[in-house]
């Protein structure tokens, strides 16, 4: 027997044995400060509550003050909000203990409940709808969260033995889907890895056949076409610095994949304050990654836009782009395998390789004519068609794994799904891949300074 209720519109239908509860009877407000030696804490959509990469500029480019204070203790166990990205699922249970913006909201669990099951819970889809209500203002992407409204937010609450075996139960099934995920994620990977060994082969060996070689001492090409020169970076490029203004643009963030706009709103002046130092990138001009080579990129803009102050910008002096930009990411690659001998792992964070300007300017290209640059991009483009058609379907799977796991989550934890009598095999924990689900974290400077 069931039952349902109009003020439980998002969830339909609830078991009539689970109780229904409202957030205030859960969630206790807790202040605690003066804890700056403690790791920062960030509260994001995917994975909750994470530990704060403050070494990485470009992926913490939020303000960050030198007097942290003010900023409030999370402990292992506490629920800590992003409260002006509630309405898109900012919030969690801690698993760290650190400090979060003062701007955040964080409470301790005070009742008997299976803390497991309340951050499974509370952070599906169903939840994330009664957030949004609870949230408005005039900000798009900034909502602020009412605490008055949030404390009446129903919560399902089934009798603990059963918390506990929904617990088991999508512990195992979303391990299933993160395997599943996992594996395509993986065939990506080798796809990816295929198309630039046939960049490779084309960028260094051209595409005519029954052709004479000639040794070289590059690292990466130990022979190249005879009619073929080597050359360097400095004959072809310049390095550009050029500091933007307070005026909105979209903001590039440089991938494996190119140059991608963040999903982030500027606003009049906001650039001059969140973002100082930023430079422009025009278009048809090149930027890279060359802080972190091990995950880094390299993309030709398609339109005026500012990127990380601690990128590399550039253009060609003469050369056809679409050849130059092949070219940059085999480059890439191939100093990612050289860099460690030659530089070591850099002076800013093990396993972080960079890229110094004179090392740039040195590297030494194989450079063939004009008109068989153009031959190889044509073949280039072939394969790469070929190869990123399987790997959109695949991506498509992953997005419908994706999918069935937020619906399988908010069923369940909904009592949508009854598991009580489903017996649960011996399987591997499979927690999902961070690759996957990265986010930009766009905390503004203003919510980070605001108090409740």
């Amino acid at each position: 027997m069931n039952h349902a209720c109009d003020k439980l519109v998002w969830f339909g239908v609830v078991p009539n044995h689970w109780k229904v509860l409202k957030l205030r009877q859960i969630l206790s407000p807790v202040s605690e400060k003066n804890h700056p030696d403690l790791p920062l804490l960030s509260v994001v959509r995917e994975k909750g509550v994470i530990v704060r990469n403050i070494e990485d500029k470009e992926e913490n480019h939020n303000y960050v003050p030198d007097d942290l204070s003010g900023y409030k203790l999370v402990k292992i166990g506490q629920f800590a909000m992003n409260k002006m990205k509630a309405w898109q699922g900012s919030y969690g249970v801690s698993r760290f203990d650190g400090i979060v913006s003062p701007a955040y909201f964080v409470f301790d669990i005070q009742y008997d409940i299976n803390i497991d099951f309340f951050n499974r819970a509370i952070r599906s889809i169903v939840y994330v709808n009664y957030f949004g209500q609870a949230s408005d203002g005039i900000r798009v992407g900034q909502w602020d969260l009412s605490m008055q409204r949030m404390k009446e937010i129903p919560f399902l609450l089934p009798p603990r033995p059963e918390q506990d075996q929904i617990v088991r139960f999508l512990d195992w099934k979303v391990s299933s889907v993160n395997k599943l995920i996992d594996v395509k994620q993986r065939q990506i990977g080798c796809l990816n890895e295929r198309l630039l060994a046939v960049i490779n082969d084309l960028l260094t060996r051209g595409v005519k056949n029954n052709r004479a070689y000639v040794k070289t001492n590059m690292d990466w090409a130990s022979e190249i076409p005879l009619e073929w020169e080597i050359s360097r970076v400095r004959n072809h490029f310049e390095i550009l610095k050029r500091i933007a203004g307070s005026e909105g643009f979209d903001v590039f963030s440089v991938t494996q994949q190119g140059l991608k706009v963040r999903n982030i709103n500027l606003y009049e002046g906001q650039l001059a304050a969140n973002y100082s130092g930023y430079q422009f990138v025009y278009p048809g001009e090149f930027a890279m990654n060359h802080m972190d080579l091990l995950t880094g990129g390299v993309g030709i803009a398609d339109h005026l836009g500012v990127t990380s102050p601690d990128y590399r910008v550039f253009r060609l002096f003469d050369e056809e782009r679409c050849y130059a930009a092949y070219y940059l990411k085999i480059f890439q690659l191939c100093y990612r395998r050289h860099a460690f001998y030659r530089f070591g792992r850099g002076a800013a964070n093990v396993g972080r390789w960079r890229l110094p300007a004179s090392a740039f300017k040195n590297f030494e290209i194989p450079l063939p004519p004009y008109d068989e640059q153009i031959e190889i991009v044509r073949a280039i483009e072939i394969e790469e068609h070929k190869i990123k058609t399987v790997i959109d379907c695949l991506q498509q799977e992953i997005d419908v794994l994706k999918e069935f796991k937020k619906r399988l989550i908010a069923d369940v934890v909904t009592g949508k799904i009854d598991v009580r009598g489903i017996e649960i095999p011996e399987y591997d924990l499979v927690e999902e891949d961070s690759d996957g689900e990265s986010e930009e974290n766009t905390e503004s400077m203003e919510g980070e300074m605001d108090e409740e």
